[in-house]
C-alpha cells in the first residue's frame, strides 16, 4: 500500500500530500517567457515553474546571509566596518 493514498479529484489523481500555488494576473509577455523557458528545457510549464519555486525557496535571502556572516568570529574587521570601507573606497 502506498504511503500517501491517491484521491481522484475532478477526474484527476493527485496525492494528498501535495501543495498548489495559483497566481493569477500574470501578464501574458511574462506567461509566454515561461512557457518559452520550459519548453527550452523540455518540460512542462508546471514542471519548470515547480523546479524554480523549489531553487527559490532553498536559495537564502540577504538578509539570512548577511546575519549568518556577521556572527562569524576571527576576522578583525566587522561586517559593518567593511561595508563602510566599501562605500568610502567606492566614493559613495
Amino acid at each position: 500500500m502506498p504511503d500517501h493514498p491517491v484521491v481522484p479529484i475532478a477526474g484527476c489523481l493527485h496525492t494528498e500530500s501535495m501543495r498548489n500555488v495559483l497566481v493569477r494576473g500574470v501578464p501574458d509577455d511574462v506567461h509566454a517567457e515561461l512557457q518559452r523557458r520550459a519548453a527550452r528545457h523540455g518540460l512542462s510549464l508546471q514542471q519548470y515553474l515547480s523546479r524554480e519555486l523549489e531553487l527559490l525557496a532553498r536559495r537564502p535571502e540577504l538578509e539570512d546571509v548577511l546575519e549568518r556572516i556577521a556572527g562569524r568570529r576571527g576576522g578583525r574587521v566587522g561586517v559593518d566596518q567593511a561595508a563602510r570601507d566599501l562605500r568610502a573606497e567606492r566614493g559613495s
